[in-house]
């Protein structure tokens, strides 16, 4: 799957909030400085190209949706970043984390967890 640009994923993170917008809807969702219409509609067709947006046409305009899903590009995303920087290992990543003290106890407790759910029953 192809990584996006900054403002690429800025749009896609607002498309997969909406599920559906025109291009103005997005510049309305946008946070920071909001960029042109053309640069919106740029960008938007440049995902299109990359395969991660379709459209229908809906009146004069489009409305635009995502294709690929969220978690979909996530993974991706993750496991590149995994084999890029911690030899494709989880463990080293979590390791590097916890020893910058960005995860707690708690935080591995709910993450083993999440492996090993206790039985209810």
């Amino acid at each position: 799957m192809k990584e996006l640009t900054r403002a690429e994923e800025e749009i896609m993170q607002i498309l997969w909030q909406l599920d559906h917008a025109k291009v103005s809807e997005i510049i309305d969702q946008m946070q920071h400085k909001k960029p042109s219409y053309n640069t919106v509609s740029t960008i938007v067709r440049i995902l299109q190209d990359k395969g991660f947006v379709s459209f229908r046409k809906e009146g004069r305009g489009y409305r635009y949706f995502p294709i690929v899903n969220k978690e979909a590009y996530q993974a991706s995303r993750m496991n590149t970043y995994v084999n890029n920087y911690f030899d494709g290992s989880f463990k080293n990543m979590l390791s590097f984390f916890v020893k910058k003290k960005e995860v707690n106890v708690d935080d591995l407790e709910a993450i083993l967890n999440q492996i090993n759910p206790k039985d209810d029953a």
